[in-house]
């Protein structure tokens, strides 16, 4: 007889036997639902509950964001909450700062040294507090909080993460990708990905993704990486770094070419045909033509007779291309023919830009014809009646079915502004921004182009700064900068370096309070913000410029560090008093509209968390140790005349009695003494307990006609101004060009009040163009120019879809997906330079020089090396083991980026960042690989350069 298979079976191996499971015995005892944190889709969740103990969480299937479905990260958030790291007691330092030497401390003792060290600040001189966060969504709380203080110099997460991509859209329609917009999931038939993370909003992408698959939609991936998304996309684009915008030009290249452009788009909704005034070296050269009243104007020709009209009036059949004389002789062309001069020339052709995007010619003409082929070549027309802001009422609702999504892939670069704003060019000539099928603006937005808060620049009389510390620059008169020009702002954000840094500058701060750059602080205070690892440039200098002192005094640079965090990170060791955070499942939250939003396209949303557990140790929500030190300091908004705190009960009841303007809180839900009011009302005493009623989650439908055409839909735009979104129901204008970008180069050639020193006079000059357009300066490259060619290969992250940030990585059942990372490249550039499969090698920067192991990978563009960013770990942090994978093997490439661009002739050296925002620019990263005499013995090791004496 023959032997039984391995495994099968038999008389001789009988089979096992296993109890049968009950499927029925519930989880748990109790159900709690509330909302998610472990990444920044902010999904709703059920956590249940025995004997007062997480026991599993799952999706919550009546919830708009996620309906039910959950990924491998919030599943895990019950590792999470019990994770190791957690810190249990406040904690002063007693030894040196870096080692780690702590003594705990009682709650009464950590808060009255704050509160002595932060007011001694506020009564010389707010601003040597410095208050930056990380990724928190609470800057909606933090930044007042900062405001009531006074100081200018806080800022949050979003200038090292995705500025770029939130100001350019801002700036332009509005909006944005992401959290202020999102694809026509139900209606599209053609959707780009451009530079998309895996790690953000990933439950609503898989679920629109999923309805585009079914629908045999094409997807196509722009990335130098092919992962998650763009592993199921059809296409996939393997682009160079830091070249979309390139791209993305010489698309709108051959649709300008071959006329496949939607006029009637341009000229109701965008600023496309306004008459820009032609007069070199004039004061109002760049300007858009306007009549008496301030009406922009544009040339309309009738009969065949040409005249001057107000732009801004419907029913016009205006001209958008020609040179026309104003009536006081002024020449003066429509801004689209000054898009249409730039685009058509040769520098955009495919076939001048295939070889710098990685992109064959033959692909980019494709590509572009399938786009228009997407929009136009159809009848599509949504069914719907609305009316315009003219009072214009239309049957229906034209389609545009080809829609973009963009992330941080386009943005995290020098020239990132501007290929956002290209972007958003080929969706206007498409025809292609909020109408069916195309992207969709989400509730708030769209907002005035831009937004109408400006960053406060002045405090008043009770210290409490004149406006929120960030905002939007509408002119050169906004900036935070000195008489003399200088940066008011110690990160230089909202300076002539950096004009439209909206989220400020998170990379910047620690280098330039240690150099005194351009004056020195007192007090660092972060929350959340791991700047003492992967949340910095340059990693190992910026830990030693946390740890030195000046020479002078023997006092540390920064003297005080305060850091706020639930978990044991790197930055804990760095720190002088550190206050313990809970877990999200602990405290209240607030996902309000004030700050990052949960809405759809079709409706407004928010939500809040609650504590769903009690914490088992002496920690306490960073919100309410806000408020509380506020009261502590006196602060206007956190204290009463009489001195007492207006907020005893901390951020829950802030969450309801706060309010920003009469009726406008942080949440829009169940407003009014009865909680019978939606976006406006009086605080309701009971808000919080109809939003746990109601699974910690408000959702309010945008009017059927109104979910369209919001830039220019009264339908939408009454209902926006009941529910407090905006002030006016005037159109937003796209726009095309930009007036306020020209009106920073006029002040850099010499006109207006308030004008740049002269050595920023060029930078301004050159990069505030009105219109969009892709560059590659040697002057912003991390490399020096004499140096390019022997760093030949560009170096980016990837955030994997199973982890978020830092936070995510420690955690236990994620890190059996990957406790370690590699260097990933392309079969033929491991040839290229003798790299074999699983080779340790070093990759080498200007700055320092890392050993990791590589690993090939057809799926990463030629002359890419990309690794997962956030995972690798320092030793001792986060509570792993000693030879954690993290520590022995992982790596990140933040060390070998550097946060100053080389020197100019002059000595001086610029952020490594977007000129125009200040974001971060570290997908720039230029290497080169060097061998190691032993490539097959493991081991991670890093070599840095001393600490620079100088900024």
């Amino acid at each position: 007889m023959a032997p039984p298979r391995a495994g099968r079976a038999t008389d001789r191996q009988p089979r096992m036997q296993h109890a049968t499971p009950d499927l029925n015995t519930p989880t748990g005892d109790a159900i709690a639902t509330t909302t998610c944190y472990m990444c920044a889709c902010r999904c709703g969740i059920r956590v249940h509950l025995k004997d007062g103990k997480v026991r599993y969480i799952d999706g919550n299937p009546a919830h708009p964001v996620n309906r039910g479905v959950i990924c491998a990260k919030g599943s895990a958030g019950i590792k999470q909450h019990y994770s190791p790291a957690r810190l249990s007691k406040p904690l002063l330092r007693v030894g040196e700062r870096g080692a780690g030497e702590f003594r705990e401390i009682e709650w009464d003792e950590a808060l009255d040294l704050a509160a002595r060290w932060l007011g001694d600040i506020r009564r010389r001189n707010p601003d040597e507090l410095a208050f930056f966060t990380g990724r928190d969504q609470s800057q909606a709380l933090t930044g007042w909080w900062a405001q009531q203080f006074g100081t200018v110099n806080y800022a949050a997460h979003g200038g090292f993460c995705s500025v770029n991509m939130a100001a350019a859209g801002l700036y332009t329609l509005g909006g944005s990708f992401w959290e202020f917009g999102e694809p026509d999931w139900e209606l599209t038939r053609y959707l780009m990905l451009w530079g998309v993370a895996e790690d953000h909003d990933s439950n609503p992408i898989k679920l629109g993704l999923g309805k585009l698959k079914a629908r045999g939609a094409k997807i196509v991936a722009i990335n130098p990486v092919r992962s998650g998304y763009g592993a199921i996309a059809d296409e996939w684009v393997p682009i160079n770094p830091g070249t979309d915008g390139l791209l993305a030009g010489a698309l709108i290249h051959e649709l300008l070419r071959t006329d496949r452009i939607d006029l009637d788009y341009l000229v109701r909704y965008t600023n496309a045909h306004h008459l820009v005034i032609r007069a070199p070296g004039a004061a109002d050269d760049g300007l858009f033509a306007r009549d008496a009243e301030g009406h922009p104007l544009c040339a309309v020709r009738e009969g065949g007779t040409l005249r001057h009209a107000r732009a801004d009036l419907p029913d016009i059949a205006p001209q958008v291309v020609g040179e026309y004389t104003l009536a006081d002789g002024r020449s003066a062309v429509p801004a689209f023919q000054l898009l249409a001069e730039r685009y058509l020339a040769a520098d955009y052709a495919p076939d001048r830009v295939a070889e710098r995007c990685g992109v064959a010619a033959t692909t980019i003409r494709r590509l572009a014809a399938e786009l228009a082929q997407a929009a136009f070549d159809h009848d599509l027309r949504l069914e719907q009646a609305w009316t315009d802001t003219h009072g214009r009422v239309h049957a229906d609702m034209p389609c545009r079915p080809v829609a973009m999504h963009a992330m941080r892939g386009i943005s995290a670069h020098a020239n990132g502004f501007h290929t956002c704003r290209s972007l958003h060019v080929l969706q206007m000539l498409l025809g292609a921004i909020d109408v069916p099928g195309s992207f969709r603006y989400q509730p708030p937005f769209p907002k005035p182009v831009p937004p109408p808060n400006r960053p406060g620049r002045s405090r008043k009389d009770n210290g409490v700064l004149d406006a929120a510390p960030l905002g939007f620059v509408h002119g050169p008169d906004d900036l935070l900068v000195d008489a003399d020009g200088k940066p008011r702002r110690i990160d230089k954000a909202f300076s002539w370096e950096h004009p439209f840094a909206a989220h400020g500058m998170l990379q910047s701060v620690i280098r330039n309070a240690w150099a005194g750059d351009p004056y020195r602080i007192d007090t660092l205070l972060l929350f959340m913000a791991n700047m003492g690892w992967n949340s910095a440039m340059n990693v190992g200098q910026t830990r030693a410029m946390l740890t030195d002192r000046d020479p002078a005094t023997g006092e540390y640079r920064i003297p005080h560090v305060i850091y706020a965090d639930a978990y044991a990170s790197e930055t804990v060791a760095l720190a002088d008093l550190v206050l313990p955070d809970t877990t999200y499942l602990e405290r209240h939250d607030c996902i309000s509209l004030l700050d990052r939003p949960i809405s759809d396209a079709d409706a407004a949303s928010d939500a809040i968390r609650r504590p769903v557990v009690a914490p088992d140790r002496d920690v306490r929500p960073f919100q309410d140790v806000l408020l509380d030190l506020g009261a502590r300091l006196g602060l206007p908004g956190m204290t009463h005349e009489d001195g007492t705190p207006r907020y005893p009960r901390g951020f829950a009841q802030y969450m309801v009695e706060h309010e920003r303007a009469p009726g406008i809180g942080l949440l829009a839900g169940w407003r009014g003494a009865n909680g019978d009011k939606h976006g406006v009302g009086e605080p309701n005493p009971a808000q919080l307990e109809r939003y746990a009623a109601h699974d910690c989650y408000w959702h309010h439908a945008v009017p059927a006609a109104g979910r369209y055409y919001k830039m220019a839909n009264r339908d939408y735009l009454d209902w926006a101004r009941t529910m407090g979104f905006v002030g006016s129901t005037a159109p937003v204008v796209i726009e095309l060009y930009s007036e306020k970008l020209q009106r920073f180069r006029l002040a850099a050639q010499g006109h207006g009040a308030i004008q740049p020193p002269a050595r920023e006079r060029a930078r301004i000059a050159r990069f505030f163009d009105p219109l969009p357009f892709w560059y590659a300066d040697t002057d912003l490259a991390p490399v020096p120019a004499a140096a390019a060619e022997t760093y030949p290969l560009a170096a980016v992250t990837q955030r994997p879809m199973f982890m978020y940030h830092a936070w995510g990585s420690q955690n236990a059942w994620l890190r059996q997906i990957a406790a370690r990372n590699f260097l990933y490249l392309h079969p033929s550039t491991a040839a290229l330079h003798g790299v074999a499969d699983g080779d340790w090698i070093w990759l080498a920067s200007p700055l320092a020089r890392i050993r990791v192991q590589a690993r090939l990978h057809a799926g990463t563009a030629p002359g890419t090396v990309w690794t997962w960013n956030a995972i690798g770990k320092r030793r001792g942090a986060w509570k792993l083991a000693g030879d954690a994978p993290e520590s022995r093997d992982g790596f990140l490439l933040n060390h070998l980026i550097d946060e100053l661009l080389p020197s100019r002739a002059d000595g001086y050296r610029y952020a490594n960042a977007d000129p125009v925002t200040g974001q971060a620019a570290w997908f720039d990263l230029r290497v080169r690989i060097e061998a190691d005499p032993a490539p097959r013995q493991a081991g991670h090791r890093v070599e840095t350069a001393p600490l620079r004496r100088t900024a």
